[in-house]
This record gives structure tokens, sequence and C-alpha cells, in this order.
């Protein structure tokens, strides 16, 4: 295997293998510390042997026995009792799991419901997520939440803390404890998807790893509390959107837009699925989740047969009542994105534009660049250029300024 292999591997297999580690040794840092060891073993030993058949669980065995002799270690520098106590209780666990593909398969589910515990406010649920979970590094995290990277990572080193003193267990709880923390597992599972689907940095566009492993978890929830249209809608969300995949971006990486993708590569059975879970959750009773309307949103981009046929003033009303469920200045800005395919770019200018005065978006990546297309749309070349330029310098992820640098150099034009 060449390193580049390798390294995809371990992107594609590091998330699960870490949840399983972190429930064998039940230490966040140690686990992350133990995998990477775990990953610097791989680079030195695939080459010569070869990709192992099952290499999450070759990670798991190794990172396991990198945390033992770590302990170890500890125990010789510092000659500590309770050091001693847990090294046995960790050869004791470790011995008792087997680390198959069947002993993994929920470890991902156990992490989510621990970093969604309601000892932990919002913020702290969704870092903790990003950094375990998606596999983020502490600034690319506090980038997320415009922080610094010293705050951001006091946060983090309080909450695994907290977990392990507080001794917060690592499990799918009780169905009667499920409810109260459902919310905060959908918003992670969603982001987790988010990131795979559009990455906040980096050189790739996708993570698909990350995209199919939330609608594996999505799925893995449904199944665990069946009849709930938040769970169907975030599921046909994931699915209708990740159909899409194939003709999102070239060969090269560079992102195609909605309105350049060839549709004969979009998933058509994936859509379908989706589709049908969206109605399911349609039509359960009581007020449409957000989720679902989100979906409903999809699906008709989904079932559309071209960009100029979709179905835009439906679209536009399903975002209004979005706006009544739970409004947000995102959502506020993806509705002005589709009145200007009904009303027209000047229009949803006047609706950015406000947006932006409130100041509620600052900072916000996304912002600057539907500004810089609606500009460029209304011809209005040199705010369009400073409005690119601007979204170029939030923005963190490379085949989004390669995407503005095509805009800047049609301008020119």
């Amino acid at each position: 295997m060449t390193p580049t292999e390798i390294e995809q591997t371990f992107r594609d297999e590091a998330g699960r293998a870490l949840a399983t580690l972190i429930r064998l040794v039940g230490d966040f840092d140690l686990a992350e510390d133990a995998l990477q060891e775990a990953f610097a073993v791989a680079l030195q030993r695939w080459p010569v042997s070869g990709r192992p058949s099952n290499p999450r669980a070759w990670l798991v065995n190794v990172g396991r026995n990198k945390a033992i002799d770590r302990v170890r270690r500890q125990i010789a520098f510092r000659g500590k009792q309770d050091q001693l106590t847990h090294e046995l209780e960790l050869n004791a666990s470790c011995s008792e799991q087997a680390a198959d593909a069947t002993a993994l398969d929920d470890d991902m589910l156990r992490l989510i419901f621990t970093c969604c515990h309601p000892a932990f406010a919002a913020e702290v649920q969704v870092a903790l997520t990003l950094r375990t979970v998606c596999g983020l590094t502490t600034a690319q995290v506090a980038r997320a939440f415009l922080a610094s990277e010293d705050a951001m990572a006091q946060r983090l080193l309080r909450a695994k803390q907290k977990i392990r003193l507080a001794g917060i267990p690592y499990e799918v709880p009780d169905r009667d404890a499920l409810a109260p923390r459902l919310r905060g597992v959908l918003a992670v599972i969603y982001l987790v998807f988010t990131e795979g689907y559009a990455a906040t940095s980096g050189e790739d566009l996708m993570r698909p790893d990350l995209a199919r492993e939330a609608i594996r978890l999505g799925r893995l929830l449904d199944a665990l509390m069946p009849q709930r249209g938040e769970i169907k809608g975030l599921l046909a969300l994931m699915l209708l959107h990740d159909a899409r995949r194939a003709g999102r971006a070239t060969a090269g990486g560079d992102i195609v837009l909605l309105e350049e993708q060839d549709r004969s590569l979009w998933d058509r059975a994936q859509i379908s699925e989706g589709v049908m879970l969206v109605e399911d959750a349609l039509s359960m009773p009581g007020r449409p989740e957000s989720y679902a309307v989100q979906a409903a949103i999809a699906a008709l981009h989904a079932q559309a047969p071209s960009y100029q046929d979709t179905d835009w003033p439906q679209i536009a009303g399903l975002y209004a009542v979005l706006l009544r469920i739970g409004p947000s200045p995102v959502i506020e800005l993806n509705h002005a994105a589709v009145i200007s395919m009904v009303d027209g770019p000047a229009r949803a200018l006047e609706l950015v534009d406000a947006l932006a005065a409130r100041g509620e978006l600052d900072g916000y990546e996304l912002l600057p660049a539907v500004r810089a297309d609606l500009l460029r749309r209304l011809g209005r070349h040199d705010a369009a250029r400073e409005a690119y330029l601007a979204a170029t310098a939030a923005t963190q992820l490379e085949p989004l300024r390669r995407l503005y640098a095509r805009r800047l150099a049609e301008l020119e034009i």
C-alpha cells in the first residue's frame, strides 16, 4: 500500500475506531493519542504486509496495546497505585472485548450520546462531536465557533475531564432517557453529515466516509426509535443530499454547481428511498419537523428534471415554513437565495443586505458568497469582485477558493 492509500483508509476508519477505543480505555485523550500511534505503525507496516482484512479492528487492537503501554509507563514514572488499578482494569476490559466488526457497530452511536449528555451545553456538545466524531483539529473547531484555539482547547479539555471524573456513562441510554437527548443527537448526526457533504476546510470538497457514517447512524437511530418524524426526516434529508454526490465535483476536485450538474450521475434509488421517507415523515400527526421540511426541499431539487424546471415557488414556500418552525439567519440566507429564482436577484439582494446589517452572520463565510453571486447576476461587477474577495478570505476550503477565483476571472473578461 502507498502512504496515500493508507491515509485514505485511516480517514475512512478513524471515527469508528476512535469511538471503540474511547469505550475500551475510558479516556478521550488517551484514545486519541493511541489511535495516532496506531496510524504511525500502519504507515510502517502496511506498505510491506499489505492492508489487513479488517483495518478498523487492526487499528483498535494496536491502539489498545499502545494505550496499555502508555499507562504502564505512567505507572513506572509516577508510581501511583490508582494508575496501577486503571492499568489492570484496562487489560481486563480489553481482553473481554473482541475487536471484530460486530463488536464495533454501535460504538459511534454511544459516543454521540456521550457527547450529547444533558450535563453539557449545546455548544460543547457540538464542539466535542466536531473534534472526536468528525476528526476536526482543535483549530478547525475553534474557527467554526469564531473562538481562539486556546479557548476552544480549554473547553474541550474541561468537557473530557467532566466525562471522566463525573463517570458519565459511555452508552446509549435506556429508552425512557432517549427522548431528552434526541434533539442534540439528531443535530450532531447532521453535523457529521454536513462535514462529509461539504467540508469546513482542506483540499477536498467532500468526505464521503463521514456522510456514509452519518447515514448509517441515522438508520440505527430510526430502528431504535421508529415512527419518529424528526428521525425519518433527517435520514431522508441526508439520503437526498448524498444522492447527488457523484455530480458535485469534477475528477480534479473542482466544485460543480447545482445548475451545471449532470443529473444522470445522481443515485435514483437513493432519491426514491429519500422521497418515501419524506412522505412518511410529513404524514405523521402534529406539526411538521424542521428536518422533514428541509428534506421536502431536497426532494424537489432531486426530482426536478433540470435546474430551470425546478419548482422554485414551492421551495420558497417551504423555506417560509422553515422560518416559522425555527427561524435562523442561515435559513433566511438560503430563503433569500431561492427568492432570487422567483422574484429576481435585486429583491434577494435587498433581503441579504438587510440580514447582513443585523450582524447575526458576521464571520459566516457563505454570506459574502451569496451576496457576490447576486451582485454578479445584476451586472454590478466591482461590488461583486469585492464580495468574492471577502468570500475567499473567509473560507478554509480549497475547492471554494478555486470557485471564487474562477468567478473573479470571469468578471475581468
